[in-house]
């Protein structure tokens, strides 16, 4: 089974390709580098890139469309304009191809990408103002399962959170964009019981969306393409401003 990763939440837009679980190749926006940095200049070049990245990924793995099995996009939360367009571009291809689509939680797909590693994991995106989007997990034995939903919090809150679920003595592995922005005020908080790292070293957010997404396609959980949706949490600026 081959699935098609999508993740456009984050500022560097990543594709991925897995088979059967197996991470066969990815392609990220602007090449190597730390594709998580909140600061990266990316942000908002997802629609001129996304499919020039498909197409280059297909192209590296010797592949059509024709030849997956589903596509998969990360659906929030992150950046507003990012989610819009890489779902977007994800039902265009579903409907085109008449593939299967899967939707996953870009904070579930950032939490899955750690390995070697047991015990809390903290999956944190910047969400700017001074506020994260937030989502705490377990790993044990290679398997991660969810501890809190998906939030918009404050840094302060974040903390709380992760100390309320920290074990006695155990460590918390906190990652994303997220992790590296607010990093000083989180080790000045929880002190040596944290690591910290903005996921550069691992498998792209694109491949653990697919490889989840993958999961979910053997077991025959399938979604109603159409009323697949961006996941905000909170509302954008602009809209805010209308609202008030």
């Amino acid at each position: 089974m081959r699935i098609l990763g999508i993740d456009t939440a984050i500022p560097r837009a990543s594709v991925a390709i897995v088979e059967d679980g197996r991470l066969l190749s990815e392609e990220t926006q602007g090449g190597a580098g730390d594709r998580d940095d909140p600061r990266d200049g990316s942000l908002g070049k997802h629609a001129e890139v996304l499919l020039p990245l498909i197409q280059s990924l297909l192209e590296r793995v010797r592949l059509v469309l024709g030849d997956l099995s589903g596509l998969s996009v990360s659906i929030g939360p992150g950046s507003f304009t990012g989610l819009r367009i890489g779902l977007a571009t994800a039902k265009g291809i579903a409907y085109e191809s008449n593939l299967p689509l899967f939707g996953v939680s870009t904070l579930h797909a950032n939490a899955v990408r750690v390995s070697n590693f047991e015990g809390l994991i903290g999956s944190l995106i910047d969400a700017r103002k001074g506020e994260v989007y937030a989502a705490l997990f377990r790993c044990a034995q290679s398997d991660v399962v969810r501890l809190t939903p998906d939030a918009a919090l404050s840094v302060r809150s974040t903390i709380d959170l992760i100390r309320e679920y920290q074990e006695d003595g155990g460590l918390a592995f906190l990652v994303g964009g997220g992790a590296k922005s607010y990093e000083q005020q989180l080790c000045e908080a929880l002190g040596s019981s944290v690591r910290i790292s903005s996921g550069a070293c691992y498998p792209s957010v694109a491949a653990q969306v697919a490889r989840l997404a993958g999961a979910r396609a053997a077991r025959g959980d399938v979604e109603d393409v159409g009323a697949m949706a961006p996941v905000y949490l909170r509302v954008a600026g602009a809209e805010k401003q209308k609202l008030t």
